[in-house]
């Protein structure tokens, strides 16, 4: 597989950011190409963009010959194609379970459909401005309340045991958002201190909105 990938990230979106940190643990070299969410209207919704991701959404990953359009199915693709640095649990039981909560998958698809595309960019235009923070605080608590359960069980050192898994790809810009809205975090230490943990490891610290391309000036860091 040769050729650098090339992701169509913006600097603040959660969804890029969880995709970020995936490629750099699994050390996959990638270009970032920016997309703007607001200049302009917004450029993720340009003709051109939209041949890229028919969703007009980010981020967008163009890898092997293929564009891959959501971060779960981009998580998925390196994990298969990719395994040598695997973010998934060896553990088949971790894998797979169906009827235990804990898993990662489970923990990715409440972060990633429940809580994250209630306060998403779109959602919030159309609440507007005078109710944003109400809305997001709402949902990002009520969704952190099943997360810290999931945790509760699952978690050792990170989200799920003592290894890093896509779950904590997506946890931790998830707190981001939460602190970004303001929400109430005492009532979830395990997700404080799996996001204590990890604040200052270098393959999250690279994918940080301060540290990409399109940050503005006044923000980076």
């Amino acid at each position: 597989m040769s050729g650098k990938a090339i992701l169509y990230s913006y600097w603040r979106s959660s969804c890029s950011w969880r995709v970020r940190i995936a490629l750099n643990l699994k050390e996959i070299p990638y270009d970032i190409k920016p997309v703007s969410l607001i200049k302009n209207g917004g450029e993720h919704h340009s003709n051109e963009y939209r041949e890229i991701n028919p969703m007009e959404h980010v981020p967008a990953l163009h890898i092997d010959g293929v564009t891959l359009i959501e971060s779960l199915s981009i998580f998925q693709y390196l994990e298969e194609t990719r395994p040598h640095r695997p973010l998934l649990p060896n553990d088949v039981v971790k894998r797979a379970r169906v009827n235990i909560i804990f898993s990662v998958r489970e923990i990715c698809d409440v972060i990633a459909s429940g809580i994250q595309p209630l306060q998403n960019l779109q959602v919030l235009i159309f609440v507007g401005e005078e109710k944003k923070n109400e809305w997001a605080q709402h949902w990002i608590t009520k969704g952190f309340r099943a997360v810290e359960k999931l945790l509760s069980a699952s978690a050792g050192k990170y989200s799920v045991g003592d290894e890093i898994t896509f779950a904590d790809c997506c946890l931790i810009p998830q707190v981001f958002n939460a602190r970004r809205f303001h929400v109430d975090l005492r009532p979830f230490p395990t997700i404080l201190r799996v996001d204590r943990e990890l604040e200052n490891h270098p393959c999250f610290r690279a994918a940080h909105p301060s540290s990409q391309p399109d940050c503005p000036q006044e923000i980076s860091k």
